[in-house]
């Protein structure tokens, strides 16, 4: 044991010199500010979240600078691989964050113009350093496809610099949101439209109806607000008369806490995107859901196969006996 611990001593006198010069070595130097490139310089950063839907916007940071002594910046421009929608365009302010935290704009440029699939900035004013935002709105001819994007700035010196972003996937879904039902109103709802009809509208559209909404304030069940396909048992539409021709089932999964942003607008983090409707299972699913709650949902599928949706709560009304929903909107391939 003590020649153990001799063993032992002797590799810590010997180890510990070289300890000590490890963490000499280690020393922090002292900072310096970085010596600045003598070139154009640019980069990008996609602000938005989550999937990117048709008629919804992907929005982009544009950040371009150049030594003063090198000169200033003559234009920026965007190239999409898809063409955007005509709302689409390239801020002509720079931003920067003022002194409460909020974004303050100062012009640089004039208007954008988009030409084809470009959209460009020309500068205005003497301009060495600029961030510019890019709000791409997503065309339909870009539904189930991926999108590129390069980003462009030149200088008066006669450089150019490029950054290209992507490729984004836009999604198949269709979304629509903030509808009103109202029991004894609008309360017939197409999927495949998105839309609530009346009864005088649900005749004239009764094969595309797949469900009822209704409120009932039942003294021996909790029944409330509810979805029901018309199809489904009449004990679950009481009072009930169905306009001609509107008889067809869905089926339903009553789901809580799936507050999706591009529906909720509430929380952040939660989306639904083409995938969970792709691995949706409803086999076995009934064709109702009662008793349902503001910032609940329900999953549906048609019983065509042909689509399938997620309906969020967004609100509800007891008094008027009407709620206020919205939709995403899968349709499945092959249908």
């Amino acid at each position: 044991m003590l020649q153990q611990r001799s063993i032992i001593t002797k590799y810590i006198f010997y180890m510990l010199p070289l300890v000590l010069l490890a963490a000499a070595c280690q020393k922090e130097k002292p900072y310096a500010l970085p010596t600045p490139k003598d070139v154009l310089q640019n980069d990008v950063i996609k602000r938005t979240l989550g999937p990117n839907i048709v008629g919804q916007t992907i929005e982009f940071a544009y950040a371009m600078a150049i030594l003063p002594s090198k000169g200033k910046l003559v234009s920026a421009q965007v190239e999409a691989s898809i063409p955007g929608a005509g709302a689409t365009y390239l801020e002509n302010r720079s931003f920067y964050t003022g002194s409460g935290g909020a974004d303050v704009g100062v012009q640089v440029g004039s208007a954008s113009v988009n030409s084809g699939n470009t959209t460009t900035v020309t500068f205005t004013k003497d301009t060495m350093a600029s961030t510019l935002r890019y709000y791409y709105v997503i065309p339909e001819a870009a539904r189930g496809k991926t999108v590129s994007f390069t980003f462009s700035a030149k200088s008066s010196d006669g450089e150019t610099v490029s950054f290209k972003a992507g490729p984004y996937t836009i999604a198949q879904m269709d979304m629509a949101r903030l509808i009103t039902v109202k029991d004894g109103g609008a309360c017939y709802l197409s999927i495949s439209d998105t839309t609530a009809y009346t009864a005088a509208q649900a005749v004239t559209n009764a094969s595309k109806i797949d469900l009822v909404y209704l409120y009932r304030a039942l003294p021996t069940v909790t029944f409330t607000h509810a979805l029901v396909a018309p199809a489904a048992d009449t004990q679950y539409l009481p009072g009930i008369t169905l306009p001609a021709g509107v008889n067809r089932s869905v089926k339903m999964n009553k789901v809580f806490n799936l507050q999706d942003f591009n529906l909720a607008r509430l929380q952040y983090g939660i989306y639904i995107d083409d995938l969970d409707f792709q691995q949706l299972n409803l086999t076995n699913a009934p064709n109702y859901a009662l008793n349902l709650k503001a910032e609940a949902g329900v999953w549906v599928e048609t019983a065509d196969g042909k689509y399938r949706a997620y309906i969020y709560i967004n609100s509800i009304d007891n008094t008027n006996r009407s709620a206020v929903i919205s939709i995403k909107r899968y349709t499945m391939q092959g249908k």
